[in-house]
Order: C-alpha cells, then sequence, then structure tokens
C-alpha cells in the first residue's frame, strides 16, 4: 500500500507564510533603528578617541593700568602650541563683573586685552582654548576654563563715598558733574575728580571744581568732543584727617548725558482757517541739529478756568500747525528739545521756550466790523438833528444867519 502522509499532527493553515512575513516587514524599522544607534555610537567614540586632547592657557594674570576702569587682561598659550601646526589654536575669552548675570564674550587668537570693568566691583575673567583643523577630524575641541579675578584695594565703609553723584553734558559742549558729602565723611574732607577715555596718556585731574562752603562738591570738563561715543572712565576720591573715604567710580557715556539749550526765535502766527503755526529755530551750542527731536504743547485761555498744557506732537522738523479746539481768547504754545534715538539711548529734556499771543474770537471780528458801521451812522444822525434845531430857531421868512456851533 502506497505511502499516505498525514496531515492532522503538522497540520499548517494556508495564511501562515503570509503573517510571518508581515510581522518581520513590521520588526524591520526597529531592527534598522537599533542598527542605526550603534554604528553612530561606535562612530562617536571612534572618533572621540582620535581627537587631539588640548590643554587650557596658562599663567591668566590681571592689571591694573591705572585708568579707572580699564584692566590688561594676559595669557599664555598652551605648553603643546607647537605641536598643533595642522589645527587652528583660538581662545574665547569671558569677563564680568561680579553681581552680572551675563557673560561678556570674545573669541580671538591674541593673548592679551584691555577691557573696562566696574572697579567698585570684582573683576572676573575665565579663558579656554579652542582646537579646530585636520587634528581633529574638523571637530572643534574645548579645553578646561582657567579662572582669574580682580578687586581693587578699597579704603573706607561704603557710606563714606560721595552720594548723588549726577552728570549732565550741556550742550555738547562742557560736562558738569555734582555730588554731595558721604554719610559718614568728616567735616572739611576734601574731595577730587579724575577721568581717563582712549586718548589720554593717563587719568587726568579736574582743574575747574564747584565749590560750597570751600568744599569741593562738583566739576566742570569742557574740551570732551573726543570723549564723545566711548567711554568716560570717572573716579571722585576723597581725602580726610583720620578718616578713610570710599572712592566712587563710574563709566559714562557723553551722548546719553546730553541736555541742549531751549529752542530759539519761537514764532506763532494764525491762519484765516484758525490753525497755530509754530516755528522755531534749534538752540545754540554744539549740539548736532540732525541730533534733535522736539515736544510742542499747548494751552488756551477758557476763561475763569485754569488752562492746562497738553502735548500735542513729538517731531524733529522746526515747524507745524497746529488746529485750534476752540474759540479762546489767549493761546500759549511752548516747545522743547532732546537729543533723539538716532543719536543716543536716552538723554535729558531742554527747558521750554514759550510764547502767549492773543486771538480774536469771531464775535469779537463781526463787532470790530459794526463799530465803524455805528459810529457813522450816529454821526449822520445827530448831523441831521443839529440841522433840523437849527431851522426851528431860525425867524420865518427870512434866511437863517449861521451861528457858532450850528
Amino acid at each position: 500500500m502506497p505511502y499516505a502522509p498525514s496531515h492532522t499532527c503538522c497540520r499548517t493553515s494556508p495564511s501562515a507564510p503570509a503573517e510571518s512575513l508581515t510581522s518581520y516587514l513590521q520588526m524591520a524599522p526597529q531592527r534598522l533603528y537599533t542598527l542605526s544607534v550603534v554604528l553612530l555610537w561606535g562612530c562617536v567614540v571612534a572618533s572621540s578617541s582620535s581627537h587631539t586632547p588640548v590643554a587650557p592657557p596658562r599663567d591668566l594674570q590681571i592689571t591694573d593700568p591705572g585708568l579707572l576702569g580699564p584692566l590688561d587682561i594676559e595669557w599664555k598659550p598652551p605648553p603643546d602650541v607647537q605641536t598643533l601646526s595642522e589645527c587652528t589654536v583660538k581662545y574665547k575669552f569671558e569677563y564680568r563683573n561680579t553681581g552680572d548675570t551675563d557673560w561678556k564674550v570674545i573669541f580671538t587668537r591674541r593673548l592679551k586685552f584691555r577691557v573696562g570693568f566696574d572697579l567698585s566691583r570684582t573683576a572676573e575673567v575665565k579663558v579656554q582654548t579652542l582646537l579646530e583643523g585636520w587634528c581633529t577630524s574638523g571637530v572643534e575641541v574645548q579645553s578646561d576654563w582657567i579662572y582669574a579675578t580682580f578687586q581693587v584695594p578699597l579704603q573706607g565703609k561704603v557710606e563714606s563715598q560721595v552720594q548723588n553723584f549726577h552728570c549732565i553734558y550741556h550742550d555738547w559742549e562742557y560736562l558738569k558733574c555734582t555730588w554731595q558729602p558721604g554719610l559718614l565723611a568728616p567735616h572739611g574732607a576734601h574731595y577730587g575728580l579724575y577721568y581717563w577715555y582712549e586718548g589720554l596718556d593717563q587719568a587726568a585731574q579736574c582743574d575747574h571744581y564747584i565749590q560750597d562752603h570751600g568744599v569741593n562738591v562738583g566739576c566742570t570738563l569742557r574740551n570732551l568732543s573726543q570723549a564723545e561715543y566711548q567711554d568716560l572712565n570717572i573716579c571722585v576720591n576723597g581725602s580726610a584727617a583720620a578718616t578713610p573715604l570710599r572712592p566712587l567710580y563710574s563709566t559714562l557715556r557723553l551722548h546719553n548725558l546730553a541736555k541742549p539749550s531751549p529752542p530759539r526765535q519761537l514764532v506763532v502766527s494764525v491762519s484765516a482757517a484758525q490753525e497755530l503755526r509754530v516755528a522755531w529755530s534749534p538752540p545754540g551750542g554744539q549740539t548736532p541739529p540732525q541730533c534733535l527731536e522736539y515736544e510742542v504743547e499747548v494751552a488756551e485761555d477758557l476763561g475763569e478756568a485754569k488752562a492746562a498744557w497738553a502735548p500735542v506732537l513729538t517731531q524733529m522738523e522746526t515747524a507745524c500747525t497746529i488746529p485750534r479746539a476752540n474759540q479762546s481768547h489767549i493761546s500759549c504754545v511752548r516747545v522743547r528739545g532732546r537729543t533723539n534715538i538716532f543719536c543716543a539711548d536716552q538723554g535729558f529734556w531742554s527747558e521750554w521756550t514759550q510764547e502767549c499771543f492773543s486771538v480774536s474770537r469771531k464775535e469779537d471780528e463781526q463787532l470790530f466790523i459794526l463799530i465803524p458801521v455805528i459810529l457813522g451812522l450816529s454821526s449822520s444822525l445827530i448831523i441831521f438833528m443839529l440841522i433840523g434845531q437849527c431851522k426851528k430857531r431860525s425867524p420865518e421868512g427870512k434866511p437863517s444867519q449861521a451861528s457858532v456851533g450850528c
């Protein structure tokens, strides 16, 4: 009898091969992803192990050149930099004052920098080496950081430092700074102001002090055009017989302290349409005319009620037209100026230039027209009445003779 294989034990459904293939295809992306991760990790490890390590810079130093703010930062390259000729060696230099949130960052190949600090607070700097090129397979390698700090020796208590220090750059011609003695400063303390900006060989002392009862409480500095749009470093120091006084350090930007003189030659007129035409000239001094903006305000007399100034506009032009809101008798216009946003981040408004004038209402104009007419008619009526009176007084049938007063 021929052999007949049995299909009862190993019976397979006709759809089994299709389900297995479907399951395999569904697992394929996951297997490929796992393989990709393994290969990528292997490449990273291999690449990292092939990178040339780099050492940090050496001998980071901070020195004070005596310029009331700028400090000289200097370091030496890593010891193995001569062996890295096939790579580019740069440095990442960061600095700030203690208490600041953000670091200022400089990328450079130099080994020395001069940067400004607030010397009343501790200066912090850090530097690291950056290596990139053939020796690192084109990947930037960073060294560890090296750190340094610097603090000017500060004598005296904080309360002995001058207070209410304030400066204004008048007309872009001279800087006037004022202060008051510190709370713990003894009577008769002597104060001096020193300043420096890029272009001076060394710090200079004020030569024109403002005094109050023999005590220096301010200083006027002239010829500062070279210091515009750069840091002006100032130190106000004090000395007393038995009490050490804390110095004050400040860094100023003159263009942000500018205060112009009031606008000149303010002229106000009224058009036939009852509009105010206002024109003026820029202030004097060295203030650049293109650096000014103007604010215009107007006030009108409403009778017994006190008029209030109302802002009208702010503009850079030196003329404008303002519609009148009512038919008041008196109108006043005032204008002031300050440095605009194209030349400074901030500034001080000048004093006001004001002009008041009388404006006739329509009712008044109509009255002025009627007055001559009324006067003419009244004169004519009086003349006719006099003539009538003269005729009555003359004898009947006789010609009337001229008499005085008729």
